[in-house]
């Protein structure tokens, strides 16, 4: 099925029928329709359903939509990923819950994100892929998104960082003392050149995808 949107194209493939007979069918439904020279070019999404294709298919597939005139493929969609693709995904997207005190140096890493009911004491490390959430006492540094991801936040129960760091992002640690501040977190503002530091429910408007999970974790 192939539906014009205001994007381009999309081609909804089925995923029944054999990988032969669907390209031989695209193929002719985009010689009989698509091949005008004088029209702008045009991208166009492609949309799998449930079949995997291997590098090879797929390539086969760019080929045959590339050949008609005007027509370049912007993207593949697929509701079907390998399981070490899943398991990879499920891994780095994870909740990794911990109850213990980091104290000085120790260094806690986890993959996806962290969740730690605890303090993290001076001295003391937290690193996560993902955001980090700490129930308690921030008194040590955090490392979010350690893997480039400019969206993670670092959030705490009481904030007193010797350092906050988002990807590459690095926030100095106070110019004084604090007991802490309490439900504070940290993320890249919209200009990407540095760590703000806002109440709790700046995440609203900052990252509204977090917000429900944000409220499990704060509210225990």
């Amino acid at each position: 099925m192939i539906k014009g949107t205001r994007d381009g194209l999309t081609l909804s493939m089925n995923d029944r029928c054999s990988w032969e007979e669907l390209l031989n069918e695209l193929d002719h439904i985009l010689t009989n329709k698509y091949m005008a020279a004088d029209e702008p070019l045009i991208t166009v999404k492609i949309e799998l359903g449930n079949r995997y294709i291997t590098d090879q298919q797929e390539q086969l597939l760019r080929e045959i939509i590339r050949k008609h005139n005007k027509l370049v493929v912007d993207h593949i969609e697929s509701n079907v990923i390998l399981k070490q693709d899943a398991l990879k995904w499920k891994d780095e997207t994870d909740i990794k819950l911990y109850n213990k005190i980091i104290r000085s140096g120790q260094v806690l890493e986890v993959h996806g994100d962290l969740l730690l009911i605890g303090d993290v004491n001076p001295g003391g490390k937290v690193i996560a892929t993902g955001n980090v959430f700490i129930i308690g006492s921030l008194r040590g540094i955090a490392h979010a998104g350690v893997n480039g991801n400019r969206e993670a936040v670092i959030a705490a129960s009481y904030m007193a960082p010797s350092q906050l760091r988002i990807a590459e992002v690095i926030s100095r640690s106070p110019d004084k003392d604090t007991e802490g501040v309490p439900m504070e977190c940290g993320f890249i503002n919209a200009n990407g050149e540095q760590i703000v530091m806002d109440r709790i429910n700046a995440i609203a408007k900052s990252r509204p995808e977090l917000n429900a999970f944000e409220r499990r974790v704060m509210n225990g």
